[in-house]
């Protein structure tokens, strides 16, 4: 079971690594937009995520508390996505405040799983 736990949380770390990958590919290339495989990274991060919080596999309790806030970050980044997306479908051009809020909010959620214990 520990070992599927951990191919869960392999999946999980590369979801988050395509998602910040695309977003960092992006902002260095000086192209302010929102790309297709960003959605994919948060959706892979999302579903293994929520695989990962449930509590099998491990002999303490989940931070509950912890995931929540995780899960809230995921989901505004997902709305970040899709209104920039959005917007950038209609207009052709995405605001600079709203890529660089998907940057932030990815590299938080990833200091939250870090640095919170």
């Amino acid at each position: 079971m520990e070992i599927l736990r951990h191919l869960v949380l392999l999946v999980h770390l590369v979801g988050f690594a395509v998602l910040f990958g695309a977003w960092v590919v992006e902002a260095v290339g000086k192209r302010v937009r929102v790309t297709r495989l960003m959605t994919y990274g948060l959706l892979v991060a999302g579903v293994a995520g929520l695989a990962l919080a449930a509590p099998w596999g491990i002999d303490y309790e989940p931070n509950y508390i912890k995931i929540g806030v995780k899960l809230v970050v995921l989901l505004v980044i997902g709305a970040v996505l899709g209104i920039g997306s959005a917007r950038q479908r209609r207009t052709g051009s995405l605001p600079s405040a709203l890529f660089w809020s998907v940057g932030v909010l990815t590299l938080a959620n990833a200091a939250i799983a870090v640095l919170w214990r």
